[in-house]
């Protein structure tokens, strides 16, 4: 019930999807539908702990059948929790110990997603160039200048939430406004131009 109000946003922005009518509570029986769901709307799966009878492995195996990517971290071999996350790697999932290692997994889906996306684009009537950026994009990049920054800095300065630069810094990396640099930093490419921020 506490997150009504969002799903309202949702609906009015995007879509809710579900294999239940409206009205219909929560159920643990219903998750794992749940999750095929969510599994299948995204490109990979991270599973971050995980006994070996974690639901969270369930989650994986139908990311797997649906022909997403399943990337998992690795724990001690003491800790029981982390018995899922080495069985998962033992089948296949990715071993993850950083972002970068999702990153170099995903950026070549994402690069095919973006070009498709940038075409339908140009292609419309109406449509802006392909390489104008929104002001949110701007403002980061200003904030970023042309030395390494680290992410908690671009969060400080620019005053963005932390999911939204987190994103927003892997599709200027993508269309190649950005570069990573060592130590998780990020720097402006300085092949790439963008318009300033105008005042309204």
């Amino acid at each position: 019930a506490v997150h009504r109000e969002l799903a309202h946003r949702i609906a009015a922005n995007g879509a809710l999807v579900s294999e239940y009518p409206p009205g219909v509570g929560p159920r643990p029986a219903h998750f794992p539908r749940r999750n095929r769901l969510i599994a299948g709307l995204s490109l990979g799966t991270l599973v971050t702990e995980a006994a070996e009878r974690s639901g969270s492995l369930i989650t994986a195996r139908l990311a797997a059948e649906q022909g997403r990517e399943v990337f998992a971290v690795p724990g001690s071999i003491r800790n029981p929790r982390a018995r899922g996350c080495h069985l998962l790697i033992r089948q296949g999932a990715k071993l993850v110990e950083t972002a970068d290692d999702i990153l170099v997994e995903l950026a070549p889906l994402l690069r095919g997603i973006l070009a498709s996306a940038s075409s339908a684009i140009a292609a419309g009537p109406e449509s802006e160039p392909a390489d104008e950026l929104d002001e949110d994009y701007r403002q980061l990049l200003e904030c970023m200048g042309y030395d390494p920054v680290a992410p908690d800095e671009l969060i400080a300065r620019s005053g963005l939430p932390a999911a939204s630069v987190s994103s927003m810094l892997l599709l200027l990396e993508l269309q190649g406004y950005v570069s990573s640099c060592p130590g998780g930093r990020y720097c402006r490419d300085t092949g790439r131009a963008v318009a300033p921020a105008q005042d309204s």
